[in-house]
Order: C-alpha cells, then sequence, then structure tokens
C-alpha cells in the first residue's frame, strides 16, 4: 500500500522528468503512474470545456486549490476528490489501464 514515506513526495517529484509533467516519465511508480493518467485527463477535459480551476471547484464541490494541485502532480488524491471531480465533469478520469501500473 502506498502510505507513510511513499507519499512524502509528490507524483511529479517521482518523475524522472518533473519539468514535463503531466507527461513525464514515471517508471517504477505504478501509483504515480496513475495520479498522472488522472491529471492528463482533467487538464485535458478543463482545457476542452474552457473549464477555470474556481469553475471547476463549483462544479465538483472540490477545493480550487486541490483541483490545481491534482493537475500539477502536488497531492495524491483520495477516491472520494476522484470521486467529485468525476461526478462534477460526467466524465470517467481514473484510467482503464495505464501504462506501466502493472494491470494484467
Amino acid at each position: 500500500m502506498v502510505g507513510g514515506r511513499g507519499r512524502s513526495r509528490s507524483p511529479r517529484e517521482l518523475a524522472d522528468d518533473p519539468e514535463n509533467w503531466p507527461h513525464a516519465n514515471l517508471s517504477g511508480h505504478p501509483a504515480a503512474v496513475v495520479v498522472q493518467a488522472i491529471a492528463a485527463a482533467l487538464q485535458e477535459v478543463m482545457t476542452e470545456r474552457g473549464l477555470s480551476f474556481r469553475r471547476l471547484a463549483e462544479v465538483s464541490g472540490v477545493n480550487r486549490q486541490t483541483v490545481n494541485d491534482v493537475v500539477v502532480g502536488r497531492c495524491w488524491p483520495d477516491v472520494a476528490t476522484i470521486a467529485q471531480l468525476e461526478a462534477g465533469l460526467t466524465v470517467r478520469l481514473w484510467p482503464a489501464s495505464p501504462a506501466g501500473a502493472g494491470g494484467s
């Protein structure tokens, strides 16, 4: 389970090339790969719909700073946060099978 010291660094900080977030290389960090996929999907939907962090916070009930932290890879979002974002956007953010996450 990811936790404790495993989450002492943000997903972005685990990347070989953090400046390329959310498309950075995260080999060897399957949990961070999932967070990265969520961040990329969230960023894409926000761009497509012209949503600001403030507007997404309003429609999802997730704090604006938390939304920003997810998009830029500064936090490990919990399931409740992801569920609220998905409900507010009516779109799936959780990846079906992210590359490198060890899916079977």
